[in-house]
């Protein structure tokens, strides 16, 4: 077993891998909506954390029935369309079960989506995710940067050793001394950070507000993503909540839909609503 030391350092955090602070942030938020939905009733061959998962990261899955118990499945979809083109074969194969199986939507199965596209939400996540990481590597930049207050070039080595000892008795509290004039003739210093570094690091946090304000509002959590410095007004306070998408409500009729079906075809008591935020 890894000590907990060295799990910890596995998981440092490198804004500069950014594929994996990317898929970072999207697990982080599949953790917050796992409870954006509380169900009564669901066998316990279905925990409500894998319906979850498939569904907001798949879109669409599959609840049959294997050995007398009902089961949540990924799989593909197929068959000969309906007379509105939606795919009427689920088919399933799950290695643990020793289950392979073209079944019937509604008939053998009852299709669940996420979303009345079945499109899930790594798409959206991802989106956001992306953006937040590119962010993050860039206010890690402007932040080092701010930390190089001038630049000094130097002509010749004996210049050059001669500024590093100065900067270095400088970094560790000594006073700098400056032997001879060569050294003043021979290095050159450019004024580097200033105001507009400054600047740019704060229009990059706001950015970061604003993109991670704008995930949580397609979500219909209120987060105020208005960048005015001032005191906000009540009325201006209250400008997201007519700016709230409907996704999450579409995301519940979807639940309801085949939360009624499956009761109907396996003659089960599920229900399910909104959880707590």
């Amino acid at each position: 077993m890894k000590k907990w030391s060295d799990l910890i350092r596995e998981r440092i955090y490198n804004p500069r891998d950014k594929s994996r602070v990317q898929e970072t942030h999207v697990k982080y938020m599949l953790a917050r909506t796992q409870r954006m939905f509380k169900y009564e009733g669901l066998p316990e061959t279905i925990p409500q954390r894998m319906l979850e998962l498939y569904l907001q990261t798949w879109g669409y899955c599959a609840i049959g029935e294997y050995q007398g118990s009902l089961y949540a499945y990924t799989g593909g979809l197929g068959g000969v369309p309906d007379e509105y083109y939606r795919p009427t074969i689920f088919t399933v194969a799950n290695p643990y079960q020793n289950l392979t199986a073209n079944w019937e939507i509604g008939k053998d199965c009852v299709l669940i989506r996420n979303d009345s596209l079945e499109m899930g939400m790594l798409p959206l996540y991802n989106r956001y995710a992306y953006h937040l990481t590119e962010n993050e590597l860039s206010m890690l930049l402007s932040d080092i940067n701010s930390r190089v207050i001038g630049l000094i070039s130097a002509g010749d080595d004996r210049t050059l050793d001669s500024a590093r000892q100065y900067l270095s008795d400088i970094e560790v509290g000594k006073i700098g001394v400056i032997a001879e004039n060569a050294f003043l003739d021979g290095i050159r210093a450019q004024p580097y950070a200033g105001q507009s570094g400054r600047g740019m690091l704060t229009d990059l946090i706001e950015y970061e507000q604003y993109l991670k304000a704008s995930w949580f509002n397609e979500l219909e959590l209120d987060a105020n993503y208005n960048m005015k410095r001032e005191s906000l007004n009540s009325s201006e306070s209250q400008l997201n909540n007519d700016a709230l998408t409907p996704l999450i409500d579409d995301m519940l009729n979807m639940r309801k839909a085949f939360v009624e079906d499956v009761n109907k075809l396996y003659d089960t008591e599920i229900s399910v609503d909104f959880a707590s935020a």
